[in-house]
């Protein structure tokens, strides 16, 4: 059974109601479909009720439900499949981010904007344990286990190839000399050959002569595509505590045309890496 308000419930929850809709069905109408009450099917639709695996099938059947996105939403609700490295860390992870981590590993397609640091999934470790240090959220004893974090992921997401992965970079994350001049060296220079190396990442640089842009009152955000689409999928907006997810897939459409705008704005990803390895060579002390 998928988890009550639990971010994946949520995510389950959001597409159940979509697909309802496209049908023209009302609440009354899928209740019909699994023999119940309106009240569950609004419930389970708001993520505050979970579904059994069986009602969850019947549900997606009746709704004609693309074969890629009924498999993912499966995987999604499978609670019992849904442990990962992420367990292990929940001293430094939320729940909520726990479950993104584990929706991240089952997504297609990953958009980040960061106007202000390296994206988590890119970062060396010296360059995440720096950030954990600054963190005031953190206790001494949970920045090292907060950097240990990032590297696993790193390593869980890129070894495995997927997602795609899409990152644009505000020029003000190159110039920021986070751990020093080396350090920040370093991590450039890992920027520029993960944009060259790996086939599944892009990395553009949206620099400070673009003036405005479509994201100029935004702070960073993520869009997790789950099939390739934006109409199943989950938005995280970083911020204190562990930032504000949303899984409406009216609101994970906007964020994803909100980066398209942002990446239409920024140079193209050879001059990008030809900027990162300039500022990279700069910062070398």
């Amino acid at each position: 059974m998928a988890g009550g308000t639990s971010l994946r419930g949520r995510v389950v929850g959001a597409a159940l109601r979509r697909y309802r809709e496209m049908i023209g069905y009302q609440l009354e109408d899928a209740a019909r479909v699994l023999d119940c009450d309106r009240s569950k099917i609004s419930r389970i639709e708001a993520g505050v009720r979970g579904i059994r695996m069986l009602e969850l099938r019947i549900l997606l059947g009746e709704y004609g439900a693309r074969a890629d996105e009924q498999g993912v939403l499966e995987v999604i609700a499978d609670r019992r499949a849904g442990r990962g490295w992420w367990d292990d860390y929940a001293d430094v992870l939320p729940a909520d981010m726990r479950d993104y981590l584990a929706l991240e590993a089952a997504s297609s397609r990953l958009l980040v904007y960061e106007p202000q640091r390296v994206p988590v999934l890119l970062q060396t470790e010296p360059y995440a344990l720096d950030l954990a240090a600054a963190d005031p959220g953190l206790a001494a004893a949970a920045q090292q286990r907060a950097a240990e974090a990032a590297m696993i992921r790193q390593q869980a997401v890129l070894d495995y190839g997927r997602p795609e992965i899409t990152a644009v970079l505000g020029e003000a994350v190159l110039r920021q000399a986070v751990g020093g001049p080396e350090a920040i060296a370093t991590q450039l220079g890992q920027l520029a050959a993960f944009g060259e190396d790996l086939p599944q990442v892009t990395i553009q640089v949206l620099p400070f002569s673009r003036g405005a842009h479509a994201a100029s009152g935004a702070g960073p955000l993520a869009v997790l595509e789950l099939t390739g689409t934006p109409s199943l999928g989950v938005v995280h907006l970083g911020g204190p505590a562990g930032g504000v997810y949303l899984e409406d897939p009216a609101a994970v459409t906007r964020h994803a045309q909100l980066f398209r705008h942002v990446q239409a704005a920024a140079l193209p990803p050879g001059e990008s890496l030809r900027l990162i390895r300039d500022i990279a060579a700069g910062s070398r002390p």
